[in-house]
C-alpha cells in the first residue's frame, strides 16, 4: 500500500510516522485499519487513549464502568475539571474523537468480565490492559489468549511499574498466567489504597501505546517474553525474560507442535 491512498489531512497529521522508515504509508494504513480495545480509561488508559488517538487507530474501544472522581485529576490527564462525575468511558471517547476526528472511539461503560469480555474483545487486533485490580487483569488475560489476541498488560504501584506483551497461544511465548502463577482471582491493593505518584502511570501509559503500536506495523524487536520493571523511585528500568511455562493449565495445551514423518 502506498501513503497516496491517505487523505490529505491524514498525510499531513501523521507525516512524522510516514518518514520513518519502519511505520511508512503502509504502516500508517495498517494503524487505520487496526482495532484496539482499551480495558480502563484510568491512570495508565488515559495517555494510551490520548496516543492511540493521535497515532491514528482506527477504532479505539474503551471499556471502564467508573466515573471520574477529583481524585482522578491528579494523574488521569484525559479528563478535565469539568468531567467530573461523568462516565470514563464517554468522556475518554469524547476526548479521543476531539484528538483526532479520523478515530472512531467507542465507550462501553460496563464492567468487564467472564461474561463481558468475549464479545468486548472480539474482532480486536490488540487489547490494552490498564485496570487497576488482579481480578480483571486475570480476565482479561484469560480471554485476550482464549481469542489469539496480543495483550500488552501494564500495571502501577506507588513509585514501579511493570509492562509486558503477551501471546502465549505461540509455541515459545508465555501467556499472563505463566508469570504470576494461578492464584486466587481476588482484587489487589489499588492506588486509593497505596497512592501513586502522577508521572508514573503517564511513563507506563505511553509505553503501552507504544507497544500496541509496535504490534500493528510489526516494527523493531519483540518483546513478548520479556518483562520491563520500572523503579521511578530509584530511577531504574530493567528487563526480565519470562519463559513459557510448559506445564502451565492456561496456554501449554493451545499450542501442538508438527508430527514430523
Amino acid at each position: 500500500m502506498d501513503a497516496v491512498t491517505l487523505s490529505d489531512d491524514e498525510l499531513d497529521r501523521y507525516a512524522r510516522h510516514i518518514v520513518l522508515r519502519e511505520v511508512g504509508g503502509a504502516g500508517q494504513l495498517r494503524l487505520r485499519g487496526a482495532r484496539v480495545v482499551v480495558v480502563g480509561a484510568g491512570g495508565i488508559g488515559s495517555p494510551a487513549i490520548q496516543y492511540l488517538a493521535a497515532a491514528g487507530i482506527g477504532r479505539i474501544d474503551i471499556v471502564d464502568d467508573d466515573r471520574v472522581e477529583p481524585s482522578n485529576l491528579q494523574r488521569q490527564t484525559i479528563f478535565a475539571t469539568t468531567d467530573r462525575g461523568e462516565p470514563k468511558a464517554q468522556a475518554a471517547a469524547d476526548r479521543a474523537r476531539a484528538i483526532n476526528p479520523h478515530v472512531d472511539a467507542r465507550a462501553h461503560m460496563v464492567r468487564l468480565d467472564d461474561a463481558t469480555a468475549p464479545t468486548l474483545i472480539a474482532g480486536a487486533d490488540v487489547i490494552l490492559d490498564g485496570t487497576d485490580n488482579f481480578g480483571t487483569r486475570l480476565i482479561v488475560a484469560d480471554a485476550a489468549l482464549a481469542a489469539h489476541v496480543p495483550l500488552v498488560s501494564a500495571a502501577v504501584g506507588p513509585w514501579e511499574g511493570q509492562l509486558a506483551v503477551f501471546r502465549g497461544w505461540e509455541a515459545d511465548k508465555p501467556c499472563y498466567r505463566c508469570l504470576v502463577g494461578q492464584p486466587a482471582d481476588e482484587a489487589g491493593d489499588t492506588c486509593a489504597d497505596q497512592g501513586v505518584l502522577g508521572p508514573v502511570p503517564g511513563v507506563l501509559g505511553s509505553l503501552a501505546a507504544l507497544e500496541v503500536l509496535r504490534a500493528i506495523v510489526g516494527f523493531g524487536d519483540d518483546p513478548a517474553g520479556r518483562l520491563l520493571l520500572v523503579d521511578a523511585l530509584s530511577w531504574r528500568f530493567r528487563t526480565l525474560i519470562v519463559p513459557k511455562d510448559p506445564g502451565c493449565p492456561a496456554c501449554s495445551a493451545l499450542y501442538r507442535p508438527p508430527v514430523h514423518a
